[in-house]
């Protein structure tokens, strides 16, 4: 059950992450209802920088933010299909998605919206009961 428990949660990640990354390039859903935030958006720069705008910073943050979802999905599967020794035998491996998990639940909760909020508390739901009956 421990090994399921795992590969459904970070199934759920790749999932969602994949969905963003195909929503950030090939779709408008990210855009802002105004357009006048976009065009502002890509015609100013972050302090930081001259070399972006903060329209292509928006792309680059949301493909990043994509790909980490993916490449815990990615680490994951194969881990837990073809190695679950690794996990059950490694306090940090059985952790490290409930700190993954908890740390996207909570963005997800300040910044996101409903929908990845409860697939990431269902994955984080998943990484807790796995690591409690790899750790008990």
């Amino acid at each position: 059950m421990d090994q399921i428990l795992i590969i459904i949660g970070v199934s759920i990640f790749g999932a969602l992450g994949s969905i963003h990354l195909v929503y950030t390039f090939f779709t408008e859903k990210f855009n802002p209802h105004d357009a006048a935030v976009v065009a502002a958006m890509k015609n100013t720069s972050p302090l930081i920088t001259k070399e972006t705008t903060m329209w292509r910073a928006w792309i680059g943050f949301n493909a990043s933010h994509s790909l980490g979802a993916m490449l815990l999905a990615a680490i994951y599967i194969p881990l837990a299909v073809n190695n679950f020794e690794v996990i059950k035998g490694s306090l940090w491996f059985s952790l490290l998605p409930i700190v993954v998990g908890i740390s996207y639940l909570i963005l997800a909760r300040n910044y996101w919206f409903k929908i990845p909020f409860v697939g990431v508390l269902t994955s984080l739901i998943c990484f807790l009961i796995a690591a409690w009956l790899i750790n008990t």
